[in-house]
């Protein structure tokens, strides 16, 4: 019970959605495509910390995964 409601109200914001076209600033819609070069925020760094600097790959060690024959 209390579905109704719920679903009166979203089937009201998808239908405004839907069929209402916002006033869209297309001067500062060009700007922000036309600036949106080469980003300015180094992804790399965030997660140096965990990196492991260990060149060696143990995923293929195959003592860690094969359980151990009889």
């Amino acid at each position: 019970m209390g579905r109704g409601r719920a679903k009166a109200k979203q089937t009201k914001v998808a239908r405004e959605l839907k069929y209402h076209s916002p006033n869209t600033d297309l001067t500062a819609l060009q700007r922000e495509l036309a600036g949106a070069g080469k980003s300015e925020h180094n992804f790399d760094d965030d997660y140096k910390e965990y990196v492991d600097d260990d060149d060696e790959d143990h995923a293929d060690d195959p003592d860690t995964w094969v359980p151990p024959t009889r």
